[in-house]
């Protein structure tokens, strides 16, 4: 039974992932009483999962170069990425007695490149500052007076009255760490404007030939450099069974889903060797010895792994005996992509809360005294530090939002403190 009169607080963050986390932390350094609430049994899962491999948390570029990764939203967060800066997030790493280290793209991480030692310390700092933690409350509903309303893992439904709430709730990829999407259906229903949803860093699916995938699967072209029209990406990318993922990609991948999307055929280009030109490679090919396969040719005088022999073969599937021609191939190896991966094996995903649906505070204008921030809102970013960064940014720039709002408007906060049930 839902209860007739709902609890009071000061600031209802929901969503326990590092948005809603910074969004508390601002909060509560303002002086108010925060309490946290998520649908999952512990707070920031899919930041340790997104941790595991090693937690790249910001990049130390250029800060001009920096905004430019966020294409379209750039002009938008760059006020938000100014309050809590890359040098921020690193500040705020070592406040935790975190160390981190800069690596030789620029991407920052933690010593320990792991993202559990931060989030124990961070959240031991949030307890400290009388943060509250309510686990398995799933978001049902916001009413339009702000009251918001949760179903309990008993199946109760409660309801709750905050000063001031912060979403931030993720976005649609990664579902079985919490980020289903679903909280979209509450705000259309209050006349929110949503775009959306749609994979973002993801895998590209591509149609192997079956001996190809048999022997390769698992493999690695290392120190390629990947293009799709006209924007290169250098890095490593692994074939899977779908076709190819990594770091380059992902970052690729947003544009290939678009152009797909809307009808239009899709070619991946891989440059195996980019530090070389035709001319160089051609004459390395010319110096062959009668005898030599082509494949011992690739692999002695340019250096080729066998994978990636055998992906020239996949794209030419008769290697061309000229120098010229192969060389050709060799910076230039057009791979169609046949798909982008779902919103459930995406690392991120971009729609949700359109911008222009959000004030300067990140308050939405038809639910005043509700802040939106991290993933729900429609921005993109590739990975590389970017994703991490604007999550904490705008967790931030909506807590110290919505602590604004709370000292000046909304209901009056009981005085019993919340208490994790």
């Amino acid at each position: 039974m839902m209860q007739n009169r709902p609890e009071i607080v000061d600031i209802a963050v929901v969503g326990a992932g590092p948005a809603g986390l910074m969004a508390a932390e601002a909060a509560a350094r303002a002086g108010l009483r925060v309490a946290v609430f998520d649908a999952m049994p512990s707070a920031g899962r899919k930041f340790l999962m997104a941790g595991r491999s090693g937690l790249n948390i910001t990049n130390a570029e250029d800060f001009t170069t920096f905004l430019d990764r966020y294409g379209a939203a750039a002009a938008w967060l760059r006020p938000i990425l100014e309050r809590f800066s890359p040098q921020d997030m690193r500040d705020f790493c070592a406040g935790l007695g975190v160390e981190t280290f800069i690596g030789s793209s620029g991407r920052v991480f933690p010593k320990a490149m792991k993202a559990s030692p931060l989030l124990r310390a961070w959240l031991a700092r949030l307890a400290r500052l009388g943060v509250g933690f309510r686990p398995r409350m799933r978001l049902v509903d916001i009413g339009a007076d702000g009251a918001i309303e949760f179903i309990r893992s008993d199946g109760r439904n409660e309801r709750l009255q905050a000063r001031a709430t912060v979403l931030a709730l993720g976005g649609a990829s990664w579902p079985r760490l919490g980020s289903t999407g679903m909280w979209a259906q509450a705000l259309a229903a209050r006349g929110v404007n949503i775009a959306p949803f749609r994979p973002s860093n993801c895998s590209v699916e591509i149609d192997w030939s079956p001996p190809f995938l048999a022997r390769f699967e698992g493999q690695a072209f290392k120190t390629a450099r990947f293009s799709y029209a006209g924007h290169p990406m250098r890095g490593e990318a692994v074939v899977t069974k779908r076709g190819l993922e990594g770091g380059p990609v992902y970052a690729l991948s947003a544009a290939i889903g678009a152009d797909l999307r809307d009808g239009r055929k899709a070619r991946l280009v891989i440059d195996l060797k980019p530090d070389l030109d035709i001319e160089t490679i051609a004459q390395r090919l010319n110096r062959r010895r009668a005898g030599d396969s082509l494949s011992n040719v690739l692999r002695k005088a340019l250096g080729l792994t066998p994978v990636a022999v055998a992906l020239l073969r996949e794209a030419a599937r008769d290697l061309p005996p000229e120098s010229e021609p192969l060389a050709r191939l060799v910076k230039s190896v057009g791979l169609p992509v046949r798909a982008v991966s779902g919103l459930d094996r995406a690392i991120s995903s971009a729609g949700g809360v359109r911008l222009d649906q959000i004030d300067g505070d990140l308050m939405l204008t038809r639910l005043p005294g509700v802040f939106v921030a991290g993933e729900m809102l429609d921005w993109d970013a590739p990975t590389g530090g970017y994703l991490l960064q604007a999550c904490f940014a705008t967790g931030n720039a909506a807590g110290e939002g919505a602590a604004k709002w709370a000292k000046g408007c909304g209901p009056r906060p009981s005085e019993r403190p919340i208490a994790p049930s």
